[in-house]
């Protein structure tokens, strides 16, 4: 079977290899006798794929001993609530505002606490994001929120933030795309569905120290203290998600870990960005200080052509190009196992369109 170049934002490309591997795991997972999918979470077959998972993220990310993994359910929009009804308490939280999913944790926060958004690129389109000079913080501020990628508009961070006061990442869209070092946070968050597997885990890294200023008159599912002390199995985990999870962990382990998933990362999105700015036909949809290497945004500034180019490409088997909702336009999304074939593919179709349209 011919398998099609999938350039969809999430849930996304995930690699073959693994794709494989799972496939032989949900008919008999290490000659158990029985699939991973119903290998019960009690186990210690099935202990030793989340202490395996949890031991992975801990190396690729670099995390302290004073940083605790959890895998949770919910996906990143239970966080969106579940970090300030645990933190804020009443207290005042800043928040950075790149984007929808930055805008809907901010609603978020606002039912549990002050939030002072204390930089907003809405005036813009949400097409860059902001410079360090351009953010500050009271002193009284409990923590720091932001959305590292933007997967909607196509704007990305380039740094971990350098905040005063406790720092607090929503990851989803760029999780182990590149190295981090994971112990500048203080609460670290990404659904799986773009890099790290199929939807339906999410996962949480968090402080230690920070389970002594969470709300203990929470309901229990939503304390992470909680989760921590039940090694993320207080109810079923997702079993599934966290197997999936642990494999690509493994699979990046095997590519020579983040430095060579980011170099790569940066050889698809240099290929596919000078495409876009090769003639001008094609333009990048967010300032180029600020682009996404996980998900560009383009378009040939003709709404009827842009539906057209995307039209076209899913027949010839290049699928997932067509720009979200809210904000038009073509997005490719390059997630860690994106090919350079589906690239090459993609820049071809680009440039047959324009010679016919330009």
């Amino acid at each position: 079977m011919t398998r099609n170049h999938n350039f969809s934002a999430g849930p996304a490309v995930l690699p073959e290899s693994v794709l494989l591997e799972a496939r032989e795991a949900l008919w008999d997972y290490q000659g158990s006798g029985i699939g991973i999918m119903e290998c019960s979470h009690r186990t210690k077959l099935y202990e030793a794929v989340v202490q395996s998972a949890r031991d992975r993220i801990r190396r690729l990310m670099k995390l302290t001993d004073d940083q605790e993994v959890l895998f949770l359910q919910g996906g990143a929009s239970t966080q969106f609530y579940m970090v300030p009804a645990n933190l804020l308490r009443g207290g005042r939280a800043a928040y950075i505002e790149t984007g929808h999913w930055a805008e809907k944790a901010i609603a978020e926060g606002k039912r549990y606490g002050t939030v002072d958004v204390v930089w907003s690129g809405k005036s813009t389109g949400f097409d860059r994001v902001p410079k360090p000079s351009e953010w500050s913080v009271q002193k009284d501020t409990r923590y720091l929120h932001y959305t590292s990628n933007n997967t909607i508009y196509g704007t990305q961070f380039t740094e971990v933030l350098d905040s005063p006061v406790p720092l607090i990442c929503d990851a989803s869209s760029d999780v182990m795309s590149k190295p981090i070092e994971g112990s500048k946070f203080d609460l670290y968050y990404a659904g799986a569905q773009k890099n790290l597997g199929p939807s339906g885990v999410t996962v949480v890294v968090i402080r230690k120290s920070l389970f002594e200023q969470c709300d203990p008159d929470l309901p229990t599912m939503m304390r992470y203290k909680v989760h921590a002390d039940n090694e993320s199995m207080y109810n079923t985990p997702n079993t599934w998600g966290i197997y999936f999870l642990e494999r690509v962990c493994a699979w990046i382990e095997g590519q020579g870990g983040l430095t060579s998933i980011e170099a790569a990362n940066q050889r698809r999105a240099r290929a596919l960005y000078a495409e876009i700015d090769r003639t001008g036909f094609w333009r990048g949809m967010c300032e180029r200080g600020s682009r996404s290497v996980m998900n560009v945004t383009f378009t040939s500034g003709n709404a009827d052509w842009d539906t057209t180019f995307h039209t076209e490409a899913t027949k010839h088997g290049l699928v997932g190009l067509k720009g979200h909702r809210i904000a038009g336009g073509l997005r490719a999304s390059l997630y860690n196992a994106q090919t350079d074939a589906a690239v090459a593919a993609l820049v071809a179709e680009m440039q047959e369109f324009e010679r016919t349209h330009g």
